[in-house]
């Protein structure tokens, strides 16, 4: 009951016809593209610059995750680039909204619609997101959400599925449970419910445990309250790197809302990203980390370029310098600290490293 109690709540919150709580987000990016029938000899455009999770997905179905470069400005896909990958063996865009900010919804909407596509959204980190008022999710064939500890709303481990399909969101329903044709909860509450349910596909054990179900509720009723704090600070961080020209603050189109589950910036030490410049300013980035991490401040790159980790670049062949401006975010990307009741000194403290990074570095490229 918490479970559904706990989705009923998500689905208000994103405006969604119907959200399916999963085991995590990438059991429902697997569900999702599974349902929609992705299979061997299928293709499948995906950024390069996200977390492994989004192309392992894709991986599970036997389908190819076909790389595509991001926009540098949103950490997010170009949606020129995309248009150039589409291929006779393309079914699907996935399309990830990277840090909390919404990937171009609308337009890799009507580019999918045009060609046929489907549109599947990573919303992992974007629960709180919006594109002119509208909630992440509700512009894709389906969206799926993390509940990972670092998430605005966490059960722990977990995640949700949203779509206005109901005919996608009844078969996403069955194929979390095992592929049974009711849930245990329906069973419990109907005369005869002691009898097990038919089974008439191949399902995955991919549920929500109902202990998670009544923490997720208990979160969702505090999301607002989060949410509000999150951006906050990032709006603190941006009046403080205003005049800070060694690294780049996170940009948000107009009309977009950001949900800043992270604050990631793009260290560039006064100048423009550069592919000859590269190595060393990694070499800086890396640096400035090590300092601030040595003096109690956690920090991380904003996540990896997918098409240079061994798996990828051993199977199909790829080069780091294959997609340049996800390199870039890979070797120049920081998230720097953020959370409900961060404090003016923190945040400080944390900005007067990258306001002098030259005090941690022999030179600022």
């Amino acid at each position: 009951p918490y479970v559904a109690r706990f989705e009923k709540m998500f689905s208000e919150f994103t405006g969604s016809g119907r959200a399916l709580a999963v085991s995590n987000c990438t059991t429902g990016l697997h569900l999702i593209l599974h349902a929609l029938g992705l299979r061997p000899g299928h293709e499948v455009i995906v950024p390069s610059f996200t977390y492994v999770a989004s192309a392992n997905a894709i991986e599970y179905t036997g389908a190819r995750p076909v790389f595509c470069d991001i926009d540098l400005a949103t950490f997010n896909i170009d949606i020129n680039a995309a248009k150039k990958l589409i291929g006779p063996h393309t079914k699907a865009i996935m399309a990830v909204s990277l840090f909390g900010l919404a990937a171009k919804m609308p337009a890799l909407k009507d580019l999918c619609d045009q060609r046929g596509l489907f549109l599947i959204e990573d919303a992992a980190c974007a629960l709180g997101a919006e594109i002119d008022g509208r909630h992440t999710g509700s512009h894709a064939r389906a969206a799926a959400y993390s509940l990972h500890p670092r998430k605005a709303v966490t059960t722990g481990e977990g995640g949700m599925v949203t779509t206005n399909d109901p005919a996608l969101a009844e078969l996403i329903g069955k194929l979390r449970n095992h592929g049974a044709e009711s849930t245990d909860l329906e069973r419990h509450l109907k005369e005869g419910g002691s009898l097990l349910p038919a089974f008439n596909l191949l399902g995955f054990n991919y549920r929500l445990t109902d202990l998670q179900g009544a923490l997720g509720v208990a979160q969702m009723e505090r999301l607002p309250e989060v949410l509000t704090a999150r951006r906050a600070g990032a709006k603190a961080y941006d009046e403080l790197l205003a005049d800070v020209k060694n690294v780049r603050p996170p940009y948000v189109p107009p009309g977009y809302t950001h949900a800043y589950q992270s604050y990631v910036v793009l260290y560039t030490g006064g100048q423009k990203p550069d592919l000859a410049e590269l190595n060393r300013c990694n070499k800086e980035r890396n640096r400035l980390m090590a300092a601030m991490e040595k003096d109690g401040i956690q920090v991380r790159q904003g996540t990896h370029a997918v098409h240079t980790l061994g798996y990828y670049a051993q199977k199909y062949g790829l080069k780091a310098e294959d997609f340049p401006k996800s390199l870039m975010a890979d070797r120049l990307s920081i998230t720097l600290p953020l959370f409900p009741g961060i404090t003016n000194e923190q945040l400080e403290r944390v900005v007067s490293y990258l306001r002098q990074p030259k005090r941690y570095l022999t030179c600022a490229a």
